[in-house]
């Protein structure tokens, strides 16, 4: 038998026309945010307070897969058995929720594939559109953890390139730019360095702008890295690094986060125009940005 007041607040939390939809789309797969809000035809923030409700009815469960956040129906809270036979009585052939699976098939949502939406990804994006300005006719984005910054590089560059570390990572961007109807050129590094030698010639350089997206990878970008990327630099090209600082320094702190990451570009050649503290979900970052081979012109300097 089901308690009284869980069960009132089940139906509470299922009884809205969006919500039983979203039940309904949980039920087939897990998806994230942005494929719901996308499928639904509504706003991320909507879709978000409405996944929210339901989750803290115990009617969908959250499931995190490294940089990514997916939503299914509850297997384990007491609401599981509820939600599973309320889903299995609907009508699987009304028509509103037929569309709803045929636009997920369309949209080439798998799980694995769909990106996180997160607070973070969207200040980098912010903190790089702030300064990519005008926008550079080619751009090589290192590392492809943060959609945002994926996203962002191929709705603003003449031509994107991105180069990705691991099969799982190429597919999954390439199946958001599909997705969302963007061009990106997608490259699988060749080795484990961050961006290695043997790299270079798949790529096509020289470009205008680089962007290291260093927060999925291993913590400090090694002098090798920020050379190899100085390299691929056009003449007075930009070059933008996000990595992750700690939020608190030991005592005995041999060199400042931000001083040893503004010798390192130093060291490469590469002339530091700003270093800025991100914070948001939690994580701290670092955002530097640098020229190579001099002074930018006045009307670009930030």
């Amino acid at each position: 038998m089901l308690p009284f007041d869980d069960t009132l607040l089940w139906l509470r939390a299922a009884a809205e026309a969006t919500r039983l939809r979203l039940l309904a789309l949980c039920a087939e797969r897990e998806l994230s945010v942005s494929d719901l809000a996308q499928v639904l035809g509504q706003s991320e923030p909507r879709v978000s307070r409405h996944l929210r409700i339901l989750t803290e009815a115990g009617l969908v469960e959250r499931v995190r897969q490294g940089q990514w956040v997916h939503y299914r129906l509850a297997h384990s809270t007491p609401a599981a058995n509820f939600v599973r036979g309320l889903v299995g009585q609907i009508e699987r052939a009304d028509p509103l929720l037929a569309q709803d699976r045929q636009r997920v098939r369309a949209a080439g949502a798998t799980p694995g594939t769909a990106p996180a939406v997160s607070r973070l990804g969207r200040e980098l994006r912010a903190v790089l559109e702030a300064e990519m300005t005008p926008p550079p006719a080619s751009v090589l984005l290192i590392g492809v953890e943060h959609p945002e910054l994926l996203l962002s590089v191929a709705e603003r560059a003449g031509q994107c390139t991105a180069l990705a570390h691991s099969r799982r990572a190429a597919q999954a961007a390439r199946a958001t730019l599909a997705r969302l109807q963007r061009a990106c050129r997608i490259v699988q590094a060749a080795g484990t360095e961050v961006i290695g030698a043997q790299d270079v010639p798949r790529l096509g350089a020289p470009f205008e702008a680089v962007v290291i997206d260093h927060l999925a990878l291993p913590a400090g970008a090694s002098l090798a890295t920020l050379a190899t990327a100085r390299a691929v630099l056009a003449p007075g090209g930009q070059l933008w690094l996000f990595e992750r600082y700690p939020p608190a320094l030991a005592e005995r702190v041999v060199e400042h986060p931000l001083a040893g990451l503004r010798r390192r570009l130093t060291e490469a050649r590469l002339e530091c125009r700003r270093i800025r503290p991100i914070e948001a979900d939690g994580q701290h970052v670092l955002g530097a940005s640098a020229v190579a081979g001099g002074a930018l012109p006045v009307s670009r300097a930030g």
